[in-house]
């Protein structure tokens, strides 16, 4: 009898869950992507019957698979870093980078911008949508500055028809809203109208877009839903639409990135494993199936053109360009945390397609805040910074070029342009 009853007790008791991961923070990232990782994980582990639940609020799901649990709220990117200090999270979801005041609130955890902490997962783009009738093609930055402030109030002053026009944003506590401020906005000092409609979902928005003729708004480039997304110019650049290869450089004004942050101090296994399974190629192709753009390195098209400086357009007419662009951090040439990982997936490519002796050309380039030669020094630095990385893998160069501030993807007006100027391309032969 007694046998009986523990037997009844143990089928009545809900199976054990052995791991346990806590994910808040971006809805970008909390809505499929997320998911989609921890999915991908769990079936690498040979778990095959995964089960997802609703959450308590809206934009959360758990997700079960095996002795594995893992809890998602996507509630905006800020939620994260409150919820990690809590200790209601293991893992931040962040469709920005981490504020100054955030890593210093929470330092007790670890320093949260170091290589390990803050990683890239994927690269997105914020969209600038407006209705599929509306006829106008493109926008500069400092156009939508006006517009979402509120001083360009009807199509007629964009030389389309239409009338008023109607904003719509997301809210304060998303990423995405963080990403077009800072980009936008800040910029040219200016403010969101009050008028604008804010929305916590970025389907949500893209879905009222698509319904109003008189809209404008901007979300992920997964979420556009059958809104029509502008080009999008930043000074004198050409415009760009948010097409993957645009992104996959971070040569559209509005690129971004995604990031998972692991505290340092945080010892949860399965963190930890689904960072390196995010990392990996089937991770990064996982990230490619949601919409979003993955890191592994691919060719880009690139002809030449006549205003191109004639080392460039030689190598433009020789040459393949590749999809991974290697950034600094602001005011060094020391390769910040995405470039550093970009050096070991470049290798990769490389090896896989014998191209690892005097295939690979470095071109670097600089921004116009100081004079001529100055950035053309500058731009070779960061050339000759990349170049040592790849040696120390064996690779052997072709040729290391600096170009200075020739051929800019974003206006030298401001901190952020300038950071996104200077940047070293790679090519193979």
């Amino acid at each position: 009898m007694t046998r009986l009853c523990a037997l009844l007790l143990a089928l009545l008791t809900p199976l054990a869950i052995a791991d346990t991961l806590r994910i808040q923070g971006s809805n970008t990232i909390g809505a499929t992507l997320a998911p989609a990782l921890v999915r991908g994980l769990l079936q690498s582990r040979g778990i095959s019957e995964i089960h997802s639940e609703p959450g308590a609020q809206a934009n959360e799901v758990r997700i079960r698979g095996g002795d594995i649990q893992v809890d998602i709220a996507a509630h905006g990117s800020s939620t994260g870093f409150v919820a990690l200090k809590a200790g209601d999270a293991e893992l931040a979801a962040a469709s920005r980078p981490i504020k100054d005041s955030e890593v210093a609130d929470l330092q007790a955890l670890g320093n949260l911008t170091s290589a390990e902490a803050e990683q890239v997962i994927a690269l997105d783009g914020v969209a600038v949508l407006v209705h599929p009738d509306n006829p106008l093609p493109q926008l500069t930055i400092e156009q939508l500055a006006r517009i979402f402030s509120g001083q360009i109030a009807s199509w007629e002053e964009l030389g389309v028809g239409g009338g008023p026009i109607q904003l719509y944003a997301r809210d304060d506590r998303s990423g995405t809203w963080e990403t077009f401020k800072a980009l936008v906005l800040d910029p040219h000092g200016q403010r969101l109208a009050d008028s604008a409609r804010r929305f916590e979902s970025g389907e949500e928005l893209a879905e009222a877009v698509r319904q109003d003729r008189h809209a404008i708004g901007f979300s992920s480039l997964s979420t556009v839903h059958g809104a029509r997304v502008l080009a999008v110019a930043d000074g004198a650049s050409r415009a760009l639409l948010p097409s993957p290869a645009q992104i996959a450089s971070e040569d559209y004004p509005l690129s971004r990135r995604l990031y998972f942050y692991l505290p340092p101090a945080q010892g949860n296994p399965l963190a930890r494993a689904l960072l390196d399974f995010t990392q990996s190629p089937r991770g990064q192709a996982i990230v490619a199936s949601n919409g979003f753009i993955d890191q592994r390195v691919r060719t880009l098209s690139e002809p030449p053109q006549a205003d191109m400086p004639p080392s460039y357009r030689r190598l433009s007419g020789e040459a393949q360009r590749l999809s991974v662009n290697f950034r600094f951090q602001e005011g060094s040439a020391t390769l910040d945390n995405k470039a550093q990982r970009d050096v070991q997936r470049l290798v990769d490519y490389l090896k896989q397609n014998r191209k690892l002796e005097r295939k690979v050309v470095l071109v670097g380039f600089g921004d116009a805040k100081d004079d001529a030669r100055r950035a053309f020094l500058l731009s070779r630095l960061r050339a000759m910074a990349v170049r040592r990385e790849l040696v120390r893998q064996g690779v052997t160069l072709r040729e290391v070029i600096g170009l200075g501030a020739e051929l800019p993807v974003a206006a030298n007006t401001d901190t952020q342009g300038r950071i996104r100027n200077r940047r070293v391309e790679a090519w193979v032969y």
